[in-house]
């Protein structure tokens, strides 16, 4: 077998454009899915038990189908049933928005619900709005108990947005699989690819270590 690291060097511009859309994908996901992830956790342990039973249906749906069949679906069969077309980055924005925002959601209920409830009573009984009990005293020690499940989540969901690739996308995977199908050089562009995936994730996966070790709360 003749290798030809060149083809690797001859499109690194190409590389470093779809290495460029994973990042801005997985940006914009996250700023979708952690608001959208807060208003789900909020309205699941709202007294209302409507605004309770929307969201819990909504993240057992969204939480339960596998990613990849969502951004299907997302791409083939939303434009059929109500005659909108989104452009492929649109449209994998929002199959990873639906999916991130169900797991954040439990995410935030989780840290919301191991705040120990005695603080809000004693909060309560001196004089404090439920409003003020939550914003001044739930609310900061549950960002800190979630933040670093929020990062470990940015971790998977960088590495996850190379599945957007099926609908042509063009992140690094589908980048890297065009110059494959263009060139026949199989094993120099999936070796590439892996290795920017690998240095542009390593970093990230070590600095989501440091919150770990930084801010995990440890009971």
């Amino acid at each position: 077998m003749t290798l030809d690291w060149s083809i690797v060097w001859n499109n690194a511009g190409a590389l470093a454009h779809g290495a460029w859309i994973t990042i801005l994908l997985t940006v914009c996901t996250m700023a979708i899915a952690v608001p959208g992830g807060i208003l789900l956790a909020v309205m699941r342990l709202s007294p209302s038990g409507p605004l309770r039973w929307i969201s819990t249906c909504y993240v057992e749906f969204f939480r339960n189908i596998p990613l990849i069949l969502l951004v299907y679906w997302s791409f083939y069969v939303l434009p059929v049933i109500s005659g909108l077309t989104l452009p492929p980055f649109a449209t994998a924005l929002t199959a990873l928005a639906l999916n991130v925002s169900a797991y954040n959601s439990e995410t935030f209920r989780a840290g919301i619900n191991s705040i120990r409830k005695g603080q809000s009573e004693a909060a309560l009984a001196l004089g404090m709005s439920r409003f003020s009990v939550f914003r001044e005293i739930i609310l900061p020690q549950a960002v800190r108990r979630v933040l670093p499940v929020l990062a470990s989540t940015w971790v998977s969901l960088f590495k996850d947005t190379s599945l957007v690739s099926v609908i042509a996308v063009g992140e690094l995977a589908h980048t890297a699989m065009e110059i494959r199908s263009r060139s026949f050089r199989v094993f120099e562009m999936l070796t590439a690819m892996a290795a920017i995936y690998w240095l542009l994730g390593y970093p990230q996966a070590k600095l989501v270590d440091w919150i770990h070790r930084r801010w995990g709360v440890k009971e």
